[in-house]
């Protein structure tokens, strides 16, 4: 991908890049344009695995080569991750309490359904059209000034063309004022001891995103179960900004309307 204009909370290119690898488990070389003015940055070589090498620089215009060593036919690799039932695990487990507690919030202009993670620790399900999501986490610390939330999307992206997306997102709020929350974020300082994040997708399309505090990405730190969870495998590193499951049902996609009318 050259070119990716960075958006928050769930499409920054090393993000997203990284996520749509081990979604789609593939190697990814995904080189940018550095043009910061443009919100364009962030390049890396990314594998089923996770990211090999990345680089994300929104202060400076300056580049950077990256090499890393990649294996050539990955799904040839006895590290090469199994197929994954995205909605097993979801489908199958009771609706967590909390789901009335919710209100809406718009993330750039899709209204996602949210529920604020009130406690230091918890179980929450929140549900949107045919998609439900369930979360547990603990946090290491829960910083006052800050508020998280679960949020669900299950329905059509975009003004002109329509991708229809379904999303599960364990997201940070800019401030605990929750009409702020789905606004682009880049900081936090809440640190999370674990996380696990499903929902009951209705696609095998699903990339799972990490992103911690100053854009960073998450290697190593968290694993995908062939059940469809998310989880993390010991406490975060970093602070967290989000932990999200990005679905894409790419038969319900509406055509562009001048294709329509050719």
């Amino acid at each position: 991908p050259t070119a990716w204009m960075n958006v928050l909370p769930f499409l920054t290119a090393v993000e997203f890049h990284s996520a749509w690898a081990m979604g789609m488990r593939v190697n990814l070389l995904s080189a940018n344009t550095h043009n910061t003015s443009m919100a364009m940055t962030g390049d890396g070589l990314f594998t089923p695995e996770g990211p090999a090498t990345y680089h994300y620089d929104s202060a400076t215009e300056e580049g950077r080569l990256l090499l890393a060593e990649l294996s050539a036919q990955p799904r040839l690799s006895p590290t090469y991750p199994p197929a994954i039932n995205w909605s097993l695990y979801a489908t199958s487990s009771k609706k967590f309490p909390g789901e009335n507690d919710t209100f809406s919030g718009a993330v750039r202009k899709d209204i996602f359904t949210f529920s604020e993670l009130k406690h230091k620790d918890g179980n929450y399900t929140v549900c949107q059209g045919d998609l439900c999501c369930h979360l547990v986490y603990k946090m290491s610390n829960k910083s006052e000034d800050e508020a998280y939330v679960l949020g669900a999307f299950d329905g059509l992206h975009g003004s002109l063309i329509k991708y229809h997306w379904q999303i599960c997102t364990l997201l940070k709020c800019p401030s605990t004022n929750l009409s702020t929350c789905g606004q682009p974020v880049e900081t936090a300082q809440t640190k999370f001891e674990m996380f696990s994040l499903s929902g009951t997708f209705g696609t095998s399309y699903v990339f799972p995103e990490v992103l911690y505090s100053g854009v960073q990405l998450a290697p190593g730190e968290f694993e995908v179960l062939r059940d469809g969870r998310l989880k993390s495998k010991h406490g975060t590193s970093k602070p967290l900004i989000t932990v999200t499951l990005f679905g894409r049902l790419y038969e319900k996609d509406q055509p562009h309307p001048l294709r329509i009318s050719l």
